[in-house]
């Protein structure tokens, strides 16, 4: 089997170019443009001699049988979205990369004793729905109807979403696979970190995904005149606000040299009334925390806001804090970090260990089977953003392992 890299940095060219003209590199999950890249992917796995079909949640599934069919299915792949303006490679990668190999796969005349498919799982990326990994959740029986009944701004529901892109919401039962049903899961990914570039490693082997934990706060004054209003008689919720994000970001930037570190940010913020002649009466916040440290993640926000609390009480302020979504950390799976290492030391490519900071499908897929992951270096580690860039060679490297990895796999798992 022989990666034709030229043919697959021809194809990333391609889908990337599949944009909004107004915003590259943009291509948001249920949209025109999303389905219009969708098209053209499944194109391309009908050329690649694959079975394509979109499954009952939405997620495109290009699939060769295996020589044994009693055997468990090998599943590679990732996602064809974007976050706006970013996104030329995130997710991408992986879905080319899988279709790569397995047309590289039928064209040698070899077969897996696996079953083997690519997937490119619906909206990885948040969407507009206030949800991320629809398709891998799918996938894993994880959407519930709240889920689904879930609205963007425009009143569209999750429901109506999926089947927008052809899925069959009122078939998910019937795609979701339970635990162990799966023989492995492989993607290949950008860093979006600096780590292998820094130190000029070309293949990241990943040990964990971080847990993800979401919370809403609120702080609550008093809306008054600004220019009537004293200072010492102000309840100015966004100075409250302010004292929380100082004091995440400090407590965040303490972890720095664990070995398992932490990240914190308040990306969102809603201030109301938000204007310029009025003392803000109330600020909703989203906080974002990141670690492979279940319980550090739990626990950040609960006393963030226990320890806070007095001083906003001296500012006149009340603070109360709701969580919206926990993913818990997913280790990679040890059998397949290994045949990741010997498949990269047999091409004569040096490895790492490290952790992802960024959440992907394989937290979900995780129920259904054992996951791993293959990192190639990003430039100055920028992703999700216009300037997020990889070489043919270092897309050339990540496939060329995988490849291996899947042979290697193929004949190590029953």
């Amino acid at each position: 089997m022989t990666i034709d890299q030229a043919r697959l940095w021809n194809r990333l060219e391609a889908l990337s170019e599949i944009t909004d003209p107004e915003r590259p590199w943009t291509r948001r999950s249920f949209t025109l443009r999303f389905l219009e890249g969708r098209d053209w992917l499944a194109a391309e796995f009908r050329a690649a001699g694959l079975e394509t079909a979109i499954d009952a949640a939405g997620n495109l599934i290009g699939r060769l049988p295996g020589s044994d069919p009693a055997l468990k299915p090998i599943l590679i792949g990732s996602h064809s979205d974007t976050v706006p303006s970013g996104g030329r490679y995130d997710g991408i990668l992986g879905v080319l990369a899988g279709l790569e190999v397995a047309q590289s796969l039928a064209e040698s005349g070899q077969r897996l004793r696996h079953p083997l498919e690519i997937v490119d799982f619906l909206a990885e990326e948040p969407s507009e729905f206030g949800l991320s990994c629809i398709g891998s959740r799918g996938l894993a029986g994880a959407l519930s109807e709240e889920h689904l009944a879930l609205r963007r701004p425009d009143g569209m529901t999750l429901r109506e979403g999926i089947a927008f892109v052809g899925g069959r919401p009122e078939e998910l039962a019937s795609v979701a696979r339970p635990g162990g049903s799966v023989a492995a899961y492989v993607e290949v990914h950008i860093e979006q970190g600096r780590v292998l570039e820094s130190e000029a490693v070309p293949i990241g082997i990943v040990t964990d995904i971080v847990g993800i934990r979401r919370e809403r706060i609120t702080v609550t004054g008093r809306a008054d005149h600004a220019g009537a209003t004293p200072m010492p008689l102000r309840a100015d919720a966004l100075v409250g606000a302010s004292r929380l994000i100082e004091a995440a970001y400090r407590r965040a930037l303490a972890t720095a040299r664990d070995n398992q570190p932490l990240v914190a940010t308040f990306g969102r913020i809603e201030v109301s009334p938000n204007a310029a002649n009025a003392v803000p009466g109330e600020a909703v916040m989203i906080l974002e925390v990141r670690s492979g440290d279940e319980a550090a993640v739990k626990a950040f926000g609960e006393a963030l806001v226990r320890d806070l609390r007095p001083a906003l009480e001296e500012l006149r302020l009340t603070v109360t804090s709701e969580p919206i979504s926990h993913v818990a950390p997913t280790a990679c799976a040890q059998d397949i970090r290994k045949a990741i290492a010997d498949a990269s030391a047999s091409l004569g490519l040096a490895t790492r260990d490290l952790p992802s900071g960024a959440g992907h499908d394989g937290v979900f897929v995780a129920r259904t089977g054992p996951i791993g992951m293959i990192f190639v270096p990003c430039l100055d580690g920028r992703s999700h953003a216009p300037e997020e860039s990889i070489t043919p060679e270092q897309a050339g490297d990540g496939t060329r392992v995988l490849a291996q990895t899947l042979r290697l796999l193929d004949t190590r798992l029953s």
